[in-house]
């Protein structure tokens, strides 16, 4: 890895892979809360991430004009509802999908831009071994478009945000490793027909078209797991020289995590009402 910021000696590393521990919006306020830590502590860290079927909804997603039937639409295909504290738009997650955040200490010196370049580079270190071409731009008709969005041919598994806090920055990504991409995509194009309703909006919705949407099992055309992906990057940070040490809140942590937990679900009052 050659981006400055990828230059590790140590990471203070946490493992929430598994689905049945915590919840989602357990999961943002805890990036909250390593961002502060971060700061405070000057340590870099990487979180590995996943939980049940999730519908993650960006900010502009509540205001759709038939947001209530949209939502009611998710739960009945039994994914839960939430609103992220970071930019973009609906997201889907699951038990095939890897979310990975990168915690930097001195936010306010590192540009956006920068922040996202750094997973970019991070992902394609990961998957250096595989016959694979991995470009960062946008797919517009994927479901949360960006700039850096991650795809091979033209086909996008993977999305990026970022999240500052205090003096710390976290760089998420979702990676969909394992199942069907298009069937994830499936499911955001119908929130989007339900939730605009054949109304004009001033906020421009993806027209999501699922034939662009795929996972790394499909990509690489092999059987893949989370499990064994996180693996995988460890042994790679690991044979680089990165000394990963297991990160557990202290007592003044665990209170950012409550206040930052709380602000959550006060942000998520109206979705779930």
């Amino acid at each position: 890895m050659k981006h400055k910021l990828l230059q590790f000696d140590q990471l203070q590393m946490m493992d929430d892979t598994n689905p049945n521990e915590s919840n989602v919006l357990a999961s943002f306020a805890m990036d909250d809360t390593l961002c502060i830590a971060a700061s405070e502590n000057n340590e870099a860290g990487i979180r590995f991430w996943v939980h049940g079927p999730t519908a993650v909804l960006g900010i502009p997603d509540s205001r759709l004009p038939n947001i209530n039937e949209a939502v009611d639409y998710l739960t009945a295909q039994q994914h839960d509802v939430i609103i992220r504290n970071s930019g973009g738009l609906a997201v889907i997650l699951d038990e095939g999908i890897l979310n990975i955040s990168l915690i930097f200490p001195h936010g306010k010196n590192i540009d956006i831009h920068e922040g996202y370049e750094t997973m970019v580079e991070f992902v394609q270190w990961i998957f250096d071994d595989e016959p694979i071409k991995i470009e960062a731009y946008e797919i517009e008709d994927s479901y949360c478009p960006g700039t850096y969005d991650l795809s091979v041919n033209g086909k996008k598994f993977a999305g990026v945000s970022q999240r500052r806090v205090k003096e710390g920055t976290a760089v998420q990504v979702y990676l969909a490793v394992e199942g069907s991409g298009s069937e994830r995509a499936e499911l955001v194009r119908q929130f989007y027909q339900i939730g605009k309703n054949n109304e004009d909006t001033k906020f421009t919705y993806p027209e999501v078209n699922p034939e662009v949407m795929v996972t790394l099992e499909e990509v690489l055309n092999k059987p893949m797991s989370v499990e064994g992906l996180v693996s995988k990057i460890n042994r790679k940070l690991t044979d680089d020289g990165v000394q990963l040490t297991k990160k557990v809140l202290n007592e003044q942590e665990t209170e950012w995590f409550e206040k930052r937990l709380s602000m959550m679900k006060k942000r998520n009052e109206q979705i779930n009402s």
